[in-house]
């Protein structure tokens, strides 16, 4: 039977949060009169409360599909983009032709330069609520539509050590590392006593059998990077992580290319066509999607050319209200060139709050949704944390 989309609303889920993301400010930062702080080690803008973009599509028959998307900046100007240029083009629509859906929603203003940002994040929402219909359908997790299932569990690694000083730092480590994890990934635009120093005293705290991953959050030059890479090269990491700005193509290729430690990079590109583009310039040795930018289609375009490029998939998680981790996962376990998934330790136990479905965390790696579609709902909680956008 044919069930035709007959609404699409939009709503901003905001969770207040006592520590900014990525840990205390740091001298010379502060909160602006918007709520953003710029990290000085990235001179990138961050928000001080969590904050995701929901939709929900309904159909005529009655059915509901969740999606999430992007909604740490600006997230009215996405809210916009969804109720102003897609929801009206988009109402009408069979979920069932959702990858056609999605090019022609991308299509609408790929002249005007939206090939990224706002615009793919408002696009990425709706995709993930329309596969999350087809999967409610069809009464099956959304996995067994996307693939065969290679992954039962998926495994993961702690991203972030959200404390003031480096002594903090490597006394949180050694905590995780004593309830069992082993995998931790640092995200440098907070390493004040230096990048190399952190890793070597994680190194000498944890041992070898801790398992350690550098975010450079896009701080360097190419030979920046690379010399970096030397000098942490004897701590043994597993790999560094955005080593140089997004638009520096050749940069990226000759790191990729020269660098002595493994290089991941991808969290930022949208969608296939910014991938093959790079990796036509030479192969990482990880990719990292971000489902809450790509959404499921664009996602499992990137991860087809991955695996043509011999790249391992290893998919980045970031601030939301867990429906787009959700469908992070069930694409995940499909994957036979999944590597391992960021676990944003600091925020999951928030997300879940918010929902209801049985997704969880446990023995280093994510318990799969077992119910129809993406696993998962809002819950209460969510709706004492939702605005609805018109």
């Amino acid at each position: 039977m044919s069930r035709r989309v007959v609404s699409i609303e939009t709503f901003i889920v905001t969770v207040p949060r006592d520590t900014p993301y990525l840990g205390p400010l740091a001298a010379g930062e502060f909160v602006n009169t918007r709520g953003y702080v710029v990290r000085r080690g990235n001179g990138t803008l961050y928000p001080t409360q969590d904050r995701s973009i929901v939709v929900r599509v309904a159909t005529e028959d009655g059915l509901i599909g969740w999606g999430e998307t992007y909604g740490i900046c600006a997230p009215r100007a996405t809210c916009e983009i969804i109720n102003d240029l897609l929801a009206p083009v988009a109402i009408g629509a069979d979920p069932e032709e959702v990858e056609e859906i999605w090019d022609q929603l991308y299509g609408l203003m790929r002249v005007r330069g939206c090939t990224s940002g706002f615009h793919v994040d408002a696009i990425t929402a709706i995709d993930i609520a329309l596969w999350d219909l087809r999967g409610r359908a069809a009464g099956r997790p959304l996995r067994d539509l996307l693939g065969t299932t290679v992954n039962t569990d998926v495994p993961g690694y702690v991203s972030g050590l959200p404390a003031a000083t480096l002594q903090e730092r490597v006394a949180l480590a050694v905590a995780m590392y004593r309830e069992g994890h082993r995998s931790f990934k640092i995200a440098t635009v907070v390493s004040h006593e230096g990048i190399v120093e952190e890793v070597a005293a994680l190194r000498a705290a944890l041992g070898d059998a801790a398992e350690l991953l550098i975010d450079l959050h896009w701080k360097f030059s190419a030979d920046e990077a690379l010399a970096l890479a030397r000098a942490l090269k004897p701590y043994r990491p597993g790999f560094i992580e955005a080593p140089v700005k997004p638009e520096d193509l050749a940069g990226l290729a000759r790191v990729a290319r020269e660098s002595v430690v493994p290089v991941a990079a991808g969290e930022e590109w949208y969608t296939a066509y910014e991938v093959g583009n790079r990796l036509a310039c030479g192969s990482l040795a990880f990719i990292q999607p971000e489902m809450g930018h790509t959404g499921i289609t664009q996602f499992k375009r990137i991860a087809a050319l991955a695996a043509a490029h011999s790249v391992r998939v290893a998919p980045h998680a970031t601030i939301g209200a867990g429906l787009f981790l959700a469908a992070s996962l069930q694409l995940s376990a499909t994957l036979p060139n999944l590597w391992k998934h960021e676990w944003q330790h600091t925020m999951f136990a928030r997300s879940l709050a918010l929902l209801e479905g049985d997704m969880g965390y446990h023995g280093n790696a994510y318990v799969l949704p077992k119910g129809a579609g993406l696993g998962v709902a809002p819950g209460p909680a969510f709706w004492e944390r939702a605005e609805k956008v018109e």
